[in-house]
């Protein structure tokens, strides 16, 4: 949650507690938890408003795909495993007996080059 750990939501509470004393900390509280909820009520309707307005043809959109991250990891993992799992499926189904020319069968030694960094 927010990259909290125990100790710092302790200090939070314990923060909060002096600020807001304990007669008016649960109402504090409660509005905290009233105005995220509202908050995420709205979000919500914001992106379903979204998602109709765009139409059928936009119905899988996600607003978490226009973050940039998530957009180039999205579109290079898919590609990536298209061509892990055409690999895969080109070695499971076919063994290799013979090697094209320019690479190594099996316990075969490569050449040494001397001037290899």
């Amino acid at each position: 949650m927010f990259g909290l750990g125990w100790p710092e939501i302790v200090a939070l509470v314990v923060i909060a507690l002096l600020v807001f004393g304990p007669e008016k900390l649960p109402q504090a509280a409660s509005q905290a938890a009233r105005t995220l909820r509202n908050l995420r009520r709205m979000a919500n309707n914001a992106r379903d408003d979204l998602r109709t307005g765009l139409g059928p043809e936009f119905a899988d959109f996600d607003p978490a795909d226009l973050n940039p991250k998530n957009f180039v990891r999205k579109h290079l993992t898919a590609d990536l495993e298209d061509d892990w799992k055409s690999t895969t499926a080109t070695a499971t189904a076919e063994p290799a007996t013979s090697y094209p020319a320019g690479e190594l069968g099996y316990g075969e030694i490569p050449p040494y080059d001397s001037e290899a960094t």
